[in-house]
Parts: C-alpha cells; sequence; structure tokens
C-alpha cells in the first residue's frame, strides 16, 4: 500500500500551530507537494510563520486565513484540495472547562464542518488529529475530542458507496514540548531560577510523543486508510516527576494536587475500543464497528487480546534518563 503526495494539494487546519509547522515543514522538504494550504484563523500567527527562514520563500505555501466553525469558508478553502489533515482544535483543558461552548463549537462542530466540506469538494483522504483524553474522558475537552472521533469514524457511512473521502483519525499522547504542555512550563522555571517545579501527583504517568514522531506517524497513516479507522502509535511513557528530575537533576518537588478533569493515567486504547482492534509492529488499529470486513493492514498483524486497555501505567515501553535526554534534544532541533 503506497499514497503519494508528490504534487497533491494539501491543506492543514490550524496549520500554524506546533504539529502544523512540522507537519507542513516536512512536506516541503521530502514530499513535493503541488500547493500546501494553511487554513487558520490568526492572521498574527500566520505572519509569524510565513517570516520563517523555510516557509518565507517557499512558492507553493499558501495562507488561507478561516475558522473551522464556519462552513461557508471552509468550502471555498478546500476546491481541488486532495488531502486535509485536521489540526485546529480548542485544546486546553482548563479553557475547555470555562468556555464549554466554545469549545463543542471549534472540536465538535467543527470536525461536522470538516467532513461536510470534504464530501463537497471530493477530498481523497482526511486525517483527524485527536489526544489520549479522548478515551474514557472524564473533561469536556476530551469528551469533545471523542465526540469528534466519532464524527470522523461515522463519516464514512455518509460518503456511501463513493470511493472518496477516506476519513481517519490519529489518536496520540502528550506532544513533548507543544505549546502549553509541560516542558516549555519546566524550562522558564528552571530559567528563572526556581527551587522547586510544581507537579500534580508525583504517580502520575503520561504518554510521550515529539512533534517528528507525530508528523511520522500521520504520513505513516495515510497509505494505511481504509475509512473510520483510530490509528493508535506505540510510544513510551514516562512520570512527570521522571521528567521533572532529568530537566533539573535533584531539583525539589511541590504538590499542588491533580486539577479538576485530570486523570492520574491516560489511556489510548480501552477494553471496549480492543474488541475492534488489531495489533500491528508499530501501532494499534480500532477498526469501525459500523462497517464489515476490511482487508488485511499488514502481513503481521493479530487481533488485540480480549480485556486489553493500553494505558500510560501498563505501559511495557518506559523511556529512561538517556532516551528523555535524546528526546529533549531532538525537540530542540525540531524548533529549530
Amino acid at each position: 500500500m503506497s499514497y503519494s503526495l508528490e504534487g497533491k494539494t494539501v491543506l492543514v487546519t490550524g496549520g500554524t500551530g506546533s504539529f502544523g509547522q512540522a507537519f507542513v515543514s516536512r512536506l516541503l522538504r521530502q514530499h513535493k507537494p503541488g500547493k500546501v494550504i494553511i487554513f487558520s484563523r490568526d492572521e498574527q500567527k500566520q505572519y509569524e510563520m510565513k517570516e520563517r527562514p523555510i516557509f518565507r520563500d517557499a512558492p507553493n505555501l499558501r495562507f488561507f486565513i478561516g475558522d473551522v466553525r464556519d462552513l461557508d469558508r471552509m468550502v471555498m478553502a478546500f476546491r481541488s484540495v486532495h488531502v486535509v489533515i485536521h489540526a485546529a482544535a480548542l485544546k486546553h483543558v482548563t479553557a475547555a472547562e470555562y468556555n464549554p461552548f466554545e469549545c463543542i463549537r471549534t472540536n465538535v462542530h467543527g470536525a461536522e464542518n470538516v467532513v461536510t466540506a470534504s464530501i463537497r469538494a471530493g477530498v481523497e483522504r482526511v486525517i483527524a488529529l485527536s489526544t489520549d483524553k479522548a478515551a474514557s474522558p472524564i473533561n469536556l475537552y476530551g469528551a469533545s475530542k471523542l465526540a469528534s472521533d466519532k464524527i470522523f469514524v461515522a463519516a464514512k457511512w455518509l460518503v456511501g458507496g463513493e470511493t472518496k473521502p477516506l476519513f481517519g483519525v490519529v489518536r496520540y499522547g502528550n506532544v513533548l514540548g507543544s505549546r502549553g504542555s509541560v516542558v516549555p512550563m519546566f524550562r522558564r522555571l528552571i530559567a528563572e531560577g526556581a527551587k522547586d517545579l510544581p507537579i500534580t501527583d508525583r504517580r502520575m504517568s503520561r504518554f510521550w510523543i515529539t512533534l517528528t514522531q507525530g508528523v511520522d506517524f500521520v504520513l505513516s497513516c495515510l497509505p494505511l486508510m481504509q475509512g473510520g479507522e483510530i490509528f493508535v502509535p506505540k510510544i513510551p511513557s514516562m512520570k512527570v516527576v521522571d521528567l521533572a528530575d532529568v530537566m533539573s537533576p535533584g531539583i525539589a518537588i511541590r504538590d499542588v494536587g491533580i486539577r479538576p478533569g485530570e486523570k492520574l493515567h491516560e489511556v489510548l486504547l480501552t477494553e471496549d475500543d480492543a474488541r475492534l482492534s488489531l495489533d500491528l509492529p508499530d501501532r494499534y488499529i480500532i477498526r469501525p464497528a459500523l462497517y464489515g470486513a476490511q482487508r488485511q493492514y499488514h502481513a503481521q498483524e493479530k487481533a488485540v487480546a480480549e480485556g486489553f486497555h493500553y494505558s500510560s501505567d501498563n505501559n511495557t515501553d518506559w523511556l529512561d534518563r538517556t532516551r528523555t535526554i535524546a528526546l529533549l534534544q531532538q525537540l530542540d532541533l525540531d524548533h529549530q
């Protein structure tokens, strides 16, 4: 199975974000797209992105101001587009709790608009970015992303007998160093001379993935798509307190307590998901329950064991100090 992006028009919603910029950079450097369109609502962020050296002289890069809440604008933007990567979201847990209507309009209604605009425009493939917080959600952000996932999975039904678009979802854990994540916060506090670092709970663990790994995974899912899948990468776990110790060895930890809507451990694949899931060498694939037999994805695929769940505390792959330092170094390269 293969799917080439050479000569194709690729649109990225939320394209000025951390993932969007890393993804577009990779496209321009390695995949020879015909055109890349950044669809986002903040003209200042678009201007700042244009000024980065890697994007400044790209002749096939376009910037389209628009909001995923605006269906008419999206229909206009999606004309002649082959691939859509949906990365736009309201993603901060606390902000979503305080602004629930805004969260629903962006994450749920926005997902519906992406599906509708893609069908109307005849887009070939659509991948939506999800989060571990969508599995057994306990906060509004996670619940809104679960609803978004369901919309993209069910979109195959809306397409019916047509061959396109194909819709899929990528669900992964915390992106190391993304805006609003713990690494930039720890680095800022350390640079300011903090004597301790705040941790909500010393037992807390998380899945970790770098921007580079996230981009690699999304690109690797494009040729595998049959429609309606949720792709889950096999990625390492680490306790947040251990991350703090790697970043500043021996620094004191200040317990601040779990915040509303926060989990001790995150889940990428639930026991209920397991009944529909396949185990591949580098990922799990949650197959859609709505459809019949699917073709094979990989020669080594196998059914996931009954009762299995994939959470950050039962993971068999844990980051040690050496690997964590290497990931932090990769993080610095990603942001150059």
